[in-house]
């Protein structure tokens, strides 16, 4: 046998499209060419195959070898490619001839250190989940197996070292491997922070309910020392679990990034916080090699921007496609990726660059035109794709040395949440911030009065098509949490009233 034929995968965004390794020998002056477009790493791999098949006693043909990544379209990276080109040189010499399970039947990835050795990759959940769907035995690095063993109903084979794999696979048996019994994992909202350790702001509590149960994004607004970053790193608390299938989700493009994956957060939904100096590439992705970014890594989950006016205008500016869609397309001259980017977006600021405009103007240190440029850094498109804008004052004067009584704790709060969570997924399949125009004409009646009372609103405050909609999708979720079928008046005026970014802007001077 001179030519041979392994399965394996590359990995594109989160998905992992087949790559056939073509290996045939010729005659003529010994020599490895691999072709396929190859990027640097992969074509690298000859040197790292050579030395790994000598040093496991296995015969390196001194013959002409072509290596063939199909298809020849596709950009191959990374060195996941190492073993099943060794595999594929072995076959194709007739050294595997004893093999009782055809090669067709696995799927190889990982990579080769020059001892032998196989190597953890990257991404590895993306390729057990397409190996699952083909029905294909996977033979992985052994480090990469706890990750896959949360795909239920892989087939795999975990491996360390390229000669003890040879040897297993010429036993001709394959162990199954299942996931972590539900029984062994965490739970996965037990060690989260709770709502309850927020002194006061009963408010700023109450509307960040109201985000969790409708998946309404929210900005918290006040001087320093507020509360605002204790409130936000306690919305993942009040969210329900992921399902088992957002959860791989979320994996798979934590997997791609390279993230460990925890069994401690199992089905926690991400919290990300990038740092306000964080460029557009950081935020939603980029590369030559597209690569997630933390919109991406927040998927099914929460982003947290604090300080949001240190950010770069632009680079907040390329938020607005992902908070509309909820996914991310990375467009390359070579490729083009497409990230999924379906989170909650918190963010936290200051009413001006010392933080007293707007609740101590006394103690205001800023004068105007450095008040307009700190708010000018925030446009009015991004303002209206956030539906919840509220303020956390300063606790009155011996609130915090005061033995407050006991409050709600994040657990009873949730337990509303997923009520309403689940009744809105019942009346329209989404959440109340994903509704579209139809779904809305179903669902968010208004009476002639209450209709009147809301375009008034709209028309003082300035506020655009999109504001409407917008405070509309709140006053359904308020709806929702009183448990009444229609919004009323009171609902309305309380989704108006957590516009207060609009009126800050308005009372600008």
């Amino acid at each position: 046998m001179n030519l041979s034929l392994i399965h394996s995968r590359a990995v594109c965004g989160i998905r992992a499209p087949e790559v056939t390794v073509e290996v045939h020998l010729s005659n003529g002056l010994p020599s490895l060419s691999i072709v396929g477009l190859p990027e640097a790493a992969v074509r690298e791999s000859k040197d790292r195959v050579r030395s790994a098949l000598l040093n496991t006693q296995f015969e390196f043909p001194p013959r002409r070898i072509t290596i063939n990544l199909a298809p020849a379209d596709l950009p191959k990276e990374g060195g996941r490619f190492d073993l099943p080109i060794a595999i594929g040189v072995l076959a194709a010499s007739g050294q595997l001839s004893s093999l009782k399970i055809p090669l067709s039947e696995f799927e190889f990835v990982g990579e080769l250190a020059l001892s032998g050795d196989i190597r953890s990759v990257k991404g590895i959940l993306p390729q057990a989940i397409a190996a699952k769907k083909a029905h294909k035995i996977l033979v992985l690095p052994y480090e990469n197996l706890q990750e896959a063993q949360r795909v239920e109903g892989l087939n795999c084979i975990p491996a360390s070292h390229l000669l003890r794999l040879i040897d297993h696979l010429k036993q001709g048996y394959q162990p199954e491997l299942d996931p972590l019994p539900i029984s062994e994992l965490p739970d996965p909202v037990s060690k989260l922070l709770d709502i309850k350790d927020v002194i006061g702001q009963h408010q700023a509590k109450r509307a960040l309910e109201i985000a969790a149960a409708g998946a309404h994004n929210v900005i918290f607004i006040g001087p320093p020392g507020t509360g605002k970053t204790m409130l936000a790193s306690r919305l993942s608390g009040i969210l329900p679990a992921m399902t088992e299938e957002e959860a791989l989700e979320a994996a798979a493009i934590a997997s791609v990034a390279g993230h460990h994956i925890d069994d401690q957060q199992w089905k926690t939904r991400p919290f990300r916080n990038p740092h306000h100096t964080a460029s557009s590439v950081a935020l939603v992705g980029g590369g030559s090699y597209p690569r997630p970014g933390e919109v991406s890594l927040a998927h099914q989950g929460v982003l947290f921007l604090d300080e949001l006016p240190e950010f770069d205008r632009k680079v907040l500016e390329v938020l607005r496609e992902p908070l509309e869609s909820g996914t991310v397309t990375i467009s390359r001259a070579a490729r083009q990726e497409n990230f999924p980017a379906k989170f909650q977006l918190v963010a936290a600021m200051n009413p001006c660059p010392c933080g007293y405009y707007g609740s101590n103007r006394k103690a205001c240190r800023c004068s105007p035109d450095q008040i307009r440029r700190y708010l000018g850094k925030l446009s009015a498109p991004f303002v209206d794709r956030i539906d919840l804008h509220v303020e956390v004052p300063a606790l009155a004067k011996g609130e915090l040395s005061q033995t407050a009584p006991p409050t709600e704790n994040s657990n009873q709060v949730r337990q509303r949440v997923e009520w309403v969570r689940q009744k809105q997924l019942a009346r329209n399949g989404v959440y109340n911030a994903s509704m579209d125009s139809m779904m809305m004409k179903s669902c968010c009646h208004l009476s002639k009065d209450d209709s009147d009372f809301l375009e008034n609103a709209i028309d003082r405050l300035g506020l655009s098509a999109r504001a409407y909609y917008r405070i509309l999708k709140v006053a359904r979720t308020l709806a929702d949490l009183a448990k009444q079928d229609n919004i009323s008046k009171n609902h309305i005026a309380e989704a108006i009233s957590y516009r207060r970014l609009e009126r800050l802007l308005a009372i600008m001077p």
